[in-house]
């Protein structure tokens, strides 16, 4: 069974930091381009960051810009997301995700969900002001 799992998430006070990670079984994501993903109550799931196959291409939307960083362990078919300076406003379930058919980010079509192969589960994100 193929799955993605995240943990990390939590309750953090605004200005705190929380680590996230995702956890891949079943197949291996070492040649896949993986995203993390929010969706907050009442709003669409959005890109907050996305890695390609090696690491070497990155994407970030302004809003997390300078403060989230996107990782990951090929060998630990593991990614992660490092969060800093947390706002009240990035409060929402995390989700990860893996495009099987991209090794890099081409064009904007990794901003999107539809293209990606697997999700997880989700990890809630509270920032508290």
């Amino acid at each position: 069974q193929v799955q993605l799992v995240e943990s990390g998430g939590g309750l953090v006070q605004a200005g705190g930091s929380l680590r996230l990670s995702c956890k891949g079984s079943g197949r291996t994501f070492s040649s896949a381009a993986m995203g993390w993903f929010r969706q907050a109550p009442g709003r669409e799931r959005d890109i907050v960051a996305a890695i390609s196959w090696n690491g070497g291409s990155t994407y970030y939307p302004d809003s997390v810009k300078g403060r989230f960083t996107i990782s990951r362990d090929n060998a630990k078919n593991t990614v992660y997301l490092q969060m800093n300076s947390l706002k009240p406003e990035d409060t929402a379930v995390y989700y990860c995700a893996a495009d099987l058919d991209a090794w890099g980010l081409y064009g904007s079509s990794f901003r999107r969900t539809d293209v990606y192969d697997y999700w997880g589960q989700g990890t809630q994100v509270t920032v508290s002001s």
